[in-house]
């Protein structure tokens, strides 16, 4: 992740606000807040300002996901080139749905709020959706991961990282 958002602030950086930046880089998918939260140590955002700007940058996507992605996988499988990929997607996010059997609120919050590899508000939101999970139940259980990534990446980046940058 720490390659990617290097990329993006080396080849970006220059042409836009480190805020801005960050912004863009908590929209996407993989980096989200992890992937701000750690550009906005690196570009040296404030962190007042840097956890604003990641949490609503991870927000925005999810309404998008949890509403409508059912809709748009099935009309991208219609389509042969993109058949195979929405498939191998779906089922990745299935195989990772099993964190979610203990209990769907706190099953589905913590895989968005511990931050591993394949995990996070996009990828929550997707199982979510795909397992049918009540859209007001899956909001609050990823805004809740969401506060508890936020918390984490704090201190990863700001803490640790934030302290071997200076």
């Amino acid at each position: 992740m720490q390659s990617l958002v290097t990329w993006f602030t080396n080849h970006l950086g220059p042409y836009i606000s480190p805020q801005a930046l960050v912004f863009i880089i908590s929209l996407l998918p993989l980096l989200e807040l992890r992937g701000g939260l750690l550009a906005g140590t690196l570009l040296k955002v404030p962190v007042l300002q840097a956890i604003p700007i990641s949490i609503i940058g991870n927000i925005i996507p999810i309404p998008f996901i949890l509403l409508f992605i059912k809709q748009i996988f099935k009309w991208l499988k219609k389509v042969k080139v993109f058949r195979g990929i929405i498939e191998k997607l779906e089922k990745r996010a299935m195989g990772k749905s099993s964190a979610l059997e203990k209990g769907e609120f706190i099953g589905l919050m913590l895989f968005v709020g511990i931050p591993l590899p394949g995990t996070g508000a996009w990828t929550g939101a997707l199982i979510a959706s795909l397992l049918g999970i009540d859209i007001k139940k899956s909001s609050l259980a990823i805004l809740c991961g969401i506060a508890i990534a936020t918390v984490i990446m704090y201190f990863v980046s700001y803490v640790l990282v934030g302290n071997m940058v200076s």
